[in-house]
């Protein structure tokens, strides 16, 4: 454990941050399920939907600096993509 008092808030800031970045991950990935679910089912309107959804907790995580920007852009290109491909 550490000594010095900075040393203590910066693992209660970590650990905080942590929490943090699972929920807005999680959050990501199950978006990310809804758009696979509904491209497996083969429902355009469904997954045009989730899509956009999808797109916006992305963008979300990139701009809190859970993912990097190149990242978040990769993913919803892919997304955007498999989407595209289903019309």
């Amino acid at each position: 454990m550490a000594n010095i008092k900075s040393a203590k808030k910066r693992i209660l800031v970590d650990r905080r941050n942590a929490e943090r970045n699972k929920a807005i991950k999680s959050s990501v990935k199950t978006a990310i399920k809804k758009v696979d679910a509904a491209i497996a089912a083969k429902d355009k309107t469904a997954a045009d939907s989730a899509l956009v959804a999808a797109i916006s907790e992305i963008d979300k995580a990139a701009s809190k600096g859970v993912y990097h920007k190149k990242t978040a852009s990769r993913k919803i290109s892919r997304l955007t993509l498999a989407v595209n491909k289903i019309a």
